[in-house]
């Protein structure tokens, strides 16, 4: 999991939080798990006056590979009250592994048990 991610509260004034928390509620529709536990959303930021987020699939070939991109999207503009450009960058390196799923996500997918 990523430093600082997951788990913030956010503030009324702290988009960058506010945008990690929607994301979690962003599920892949194959694996019914969000794309935080995941661990395909590798970051988010400010930047010039809007919010950026990185984020990969689980391969290249992915079949949402259109789609969750814009569900994120959509999902960051609705929790920030479309008050930022949110731009979502898909990224492949470092390319997305098991190894970047939290517990919950890996022990659900049977990878590794809590």
């Amino acid at each position: 999991m990523l430093p600082g991610a997951p788990g913030r509260i956010p503030g009324p004034d702290d988009p960058v939080s506010t945008a990690w928390n929607a994301l979690a509620d962003v599920y892949d529709p194959e694996l019914y798990l969000d794309v935080v536990s995941l661990g395909l959303v590798y970051g988010v930021r400010a930047e010039d006056g809007g919010l950026v987020v990185e984020m990969t699939m689980t391969t290249p070939g992915c079949p949402v590979s259109e789609s969750l991109p814009e569900e994120a999207r959509a999902a960051v503009r609705q929790a920030t009250g479309d008050r930022l450009p949110v731009d979502v960058r898909v990224v492949w390196d470092p390319p997305w592994d098991p190894s970047m799923m939290d517990e919950g996500a890996a022990s659900a997918l049977g990878f590794r048990l809590m």
